[in-house]
């Protein structure tokens, strides 16, 4: 009887003719997606202090106009220490935490699927996987994902943002379950989605700088042989050329998507005034009051943080997930 034959019921034959779950068609479907979640929740879980500060710097001076003061990353987290302790840097983790575990999983996933898809396409046809096409498949993942983790992600805003309002109307939000059943239940189910479009850019544009310009780094600096000169061939070069690849991931990631990044936090942190209506109607309306009443400067205000934030925890992910793929292979 040969091995297949063998192979109990559900499972597969793996490498080296061994029999185990790893390596069942439905395995290999999923764990892109459970690598990429791991990985995010990682790195978050590393750069969730700045990413609380990154959040304070751009709500910083809402309402006030050109005037307002620019505060610096560090004297936003020193009064945050000041003003409570040193773990109300890690407010709204736990919605970070969950956002990872639908965004992260589902446009890593997305994005491997897609391009495992694109690949075997290519192969057929002899040619390499055009950055056109990486780019689809980064675009198509971001946009998804982001769909799937909005109310997640919105959850994480409010949790950031509740320490800057008076002491009378903070919500004192105690997890991120109570968050969304809250945010549900006062301003109805359609309210965790508030920001969505704005979100699915942000998500779209990062996804393109992030996973396109990885995969398109990675491949050409793999024809690169200086990275064989100065490291040596086989794992260290590998291993340099990955570290490389996310870098540039890191920056092209914080550039394109710093801009939508703004205006989704201003319209999740948003709660109806007195006279119960909303500072801004829309995206478009947000991003044109902004560039009215403070200059189109605020966009990008918090670059260096945005880029401490998004650029490492772009560099961990990919690099987390590549581990991951290679220690499940």
């Amino acid at each position: 009887m040969s091995a297949a034959a063998a192979a109990a019921p559900g499972r597969s034959v793996g490498r080296g003719g061994k029999s185990d779950i790893l390596h069942h068609p439905i395995t290999r479907s999923v764990l892109p997606f459970l690598n990429g979640g791991a990985a995010g929740m990682i790195a978050t879980s590393v750069i969730q202090p700045v990413d609380m500060v990154k959040v304070r710097i751009q709500l910083a001076g809402e309402g006030v106009g050109k005037s307002a003061i620019r505060p610096s990353a560090f004297k936003v987290a020193g009064d945050i220490i000041k003003q409570g302790k040193f773990l109300d840097l890690y407010s709204g983790l736990s919605a970070g935490l969950l956002r990872q575990a639908v965004y992260t999983t589902a446009r890593m996933g997305f994005f491997t699927t897609f391009m495992n898809k694109i690949t075997a396409t290519a192969k057929t046809q002899d040619r390499p996987v055009t950055f056109g096409e990486r780019t689809l498949a980064a675009l198509s993942a971001g946009g998804l994902g982001a769909v799937l983790g909005n109310p997640a992600d919105l959850a994480l805003i409010r949790m950031q943002s509740d320490g800057m309002r008076p002491l009378a109307e903070r919500k004192n939000y105690t997890s991120v379950v109570n968050a969304l059943r809250r945010i549900a239940g006062e301003e109805g189910i359609a309210a965790l989605w508030n920001g969505c479009l704005p979100t699915v850019a942000r998500a779209m544009a990062l996804n393109f700088g992030q996973l396109a310009f990885y995969s398109e780094s990675k491949a050409r600096f793999a024809k690169i042989e200086a990275f064989d000169s100065v490291l040596g061939k086989g794992k260290n070069a590998e291993v340099g050329r990955g570290i490389a690849a996310s870098a540039v991931a890191g920056f092209f990631a914080s550039f394109f998507s710093l801009p939508f990044d703004f205006v989704k936090t201003r319209l999740q942190k948003q709660t109806k005034g007195p006279d119960g209506k909303l500072p801004y109607k829309g995206s478009l309306d947000c991003a044109l009051k902004v560039a009215k009443e403070e200059g189109l400067l605020r966009f990008y205000r918090g670059f260096g943080t945005y880029y401490v934030r998004i650029a490492p925890h772009a560099m961990l992910t990919v690099l987390f997930a590549d581990w991951f793929l290679k220690l499940t292979k």
